[in-house]
């Protein structure tokens, strides 16, 4: 295709995601320094800093109410065609209600077959998954019972009611037709939800907690503490943005999942990556730090390499954590929900995966071993290697489903391979290193079947 003269406008604002990153830090330092807030206005309970688990989802409030705001007060995102919405038309009440309520059959059978997978997998109630289960047991029945008004009345000024919480729905009930391919539509969007929203609540309190009692004070002068403090700063940013994300699916914020990735390989690559499926965990088929060590071990002793390693490592989380904020309340694996083009993804399609990866490679030294094997050596190396595969595996099924949704990834996608900063240097090595050899051309789009 012609590449086009500009990058395609993000379907997602800069001001999105700072606004919940503002939001989340307000919260942080109210944590941090409840003690004080809470002896100046006499309050009851705890005089210390609020750090357990209930503070930590109290975060996702406060970083996803400004995100939200900016999004309907600024950006207007309601307004938008694509939330298949027309506000200036609503229906009577009587002419949805049969349609609302086949809509709410469908969404409450998901929501059961969800919790009836927790219910079958053990580890859900075991360690931290254990306060996953019980942030979502006391959900659920909110959650069910809100689902009635708010389908009715979105439900009125949807261009479409029929959608695929519908078809599914009208499976099960068996009195009209249905498209099975919006039922598999259905059953992924929500597979997604239910498998990542259960993985999230699970890691939220840990960081959190560390970050409120962390007493940055004592790590100013230690390159090595203040590194691992910044970096769990980071990742507290990525998981409460994240958090909000996957929680928050809703039409009127144009945010609503478009669809799941259809590819198998897709689903493959992006489980591997996460418990309890995860490949690369101690003594997995990819655990690549047998017999090795941290990059602490092999560069005591050396301060400069020390701030050096440190400021690179804080660079790479950061710029982690920047492709979170960026979605703003988009983020979610496996989903097109709108096209993202600002931020880090103008400089690469994939920042998450590179700077992640690149994380990785300089923080395990994998070819440096503490038994001074060239096997262990070679082994580490090569099974990292493995890993990195396979979030270019996953990078590329990614691209796969965009390009086949939407036209304005497919110019994004086509304009970044020319221009942009990573990704044109990537591109072009590419095409040193396959100069010659004949061209093999792309299945045109939609050619793909989800098997393969």
């Amino acid at each position: 295709m012609n590449v086009p003269a500009s990058r395609p406008s993000s379907d997602v604002s800069a001001g999105v995601g700072l606004s919940g990153l503002a939001g989340l830090a307000l919260w942080v330092i109210v944590c941090r320094n409840w003690a004080g807030i809470a002896d100046l206005l006499a309050l009851p309970g705890p005089h210390a800093p609020l750090a357990g688990p209930n503070a930590a989802l109290a975060a996702m409030v406060f970083s996803g109410l400004p995100m939200v705001a900016w999004s309907l007060l600024v950006d207007k995102v309601h307004l938008r065609a694509s939330t298949g919405i027309d506000w200036s038309n609503p229906r009577p009440l009587r002419e949805i209600v049969d349609i609302s309520i086949t809509k709410l059959a469908g969404l409450w059978a998901a929501w059961s077959l969800i919790g009836f997978i927790y219910c079958l997998c053990r580890w859900y109630w075991r360690g931290q998954y254990l306060f996953a289960m019980d942030v979502l047991t006391s959900l659920a029945p909110l959650l069910f019972l809100a689902a009635i008004p708010y389908v009715l009345w979105l439900d009125r000024v949807l261009v479409n009611p029929r959608d695929a919480s519908w078809h599914f729905g009208a499976m099960l009930v068996g009195r009209e037709s249905y498209d099975r391919g919006e039922v598999a539509k259905h059953l992924r969007a929500w597979a997604v939800k239910g498998f990542f929203c259960a993985f999230m609540f699970s890691i939220i309190p840990g960081g959190f907690g560390n970050i409120v009692s962390l007493d940055y004070g004592a790590v100013l002068g230690n390159p090595l503490a203040l590194g691992n403090a910044l970096i769990e700063t980071m990742f507290l940013v990525d998981v409460q943005i994240a958090m909000v994300g996957y929680l928050l699916t809703m039409k009127p914020l144009d945010a609503q999942i478009r669809s799941a990735n259809p590819f198998l390989g897709g689903w493959v690559a992006a489980l591997i990556c996460y418990p309890p499926f995860i490949l690369m965990g101690g003594g997995g088929v990819l655990d690549y730090r047998t017999n090795g060590a941290e990059w602490t071990f092999w560069l005591q002793g050396m301060p400069v390499l020390e701030w050096i390693w440190v400021v690179t490592m804080v660079v790479l989380t950061g710029i982690y954590a920047w492709a979170t904020v960026a979605f703003g309340l988009r983020f979610s694996n496996l989903t097109y929900r709108g096209v993202l083009t600002n931020g880090p993804y103008a400089f690469t399609r994939h920042p998450a995966y590179l700077s992640k990866n690149a994380f990785w490679w300089i923080s395990t030294l994998p070819w440096l071993t503490t038994t001074h094997s060239l096997t262990d050596a070679v082994r580490n190396t090569v099974i990292l290697g493995l890993v990195s595969a396979v979030y270019f595996w996953r990078a590329k099924t990614e691209e796969a489903h965009l390009l086949a949704e939407d036209a304005k990834y497919r110019e994004y996608h086509a304009w970044m391979a020319e221009h942009g900063l990573v990704t044109s240097t990537l591109s072009r090595i590419g095409r040193i290193l396959t100069r010659g050899r004949p061209r093999v051309e792309p299945p045109a789009i939609g050619a793909v079947h989800p098997a393969e």
